[in-house]
């Protein structure tokens, strides 16, 4: 399904944009839906809250922006448009 391979990429930036900064998980995601990613805002939460178990993103608060654009270039995709990071407390002794 394409609208799964969509979510599996969005979950590996998440997780290479955790990590890239030091973090412990992600707390906030924003995405934007394409108007030809096949995905409702109730599907893609849906399918977010499934997949994400036991990732960095697990439980993290969505902010789901869908583009009725058919002509946008990004139509069938889904971006990231902003991230939420919890960084790691470091350890001073």
């Amino acid at each position: 399904m394409h609208e799964l391979s969509l979510i599996n990429d969005l979950l590996r930036k998440i997780d290479s944009v955790v990590k890239a900064n030091g973090g412990k998980r992600a707390v906030a995601v924003e995405v934007w839906l394409g108007a030809l990613s096949h995905l409702s805002r109730d599907r893609f939460a849906d399918y977010f809250e499934e997949f994400s178990r036991g990732t960095v993103a697990e439980g993290a608060w969505l902010d789901i922006h869908v583009s009725d654009d058919n002509a946008d270039p990004n139509a069938q995709q889904i971006l990231l448009r902003n991230l939420e990071v919890e960084i790691e407390e470091s350890r001073v002794e």
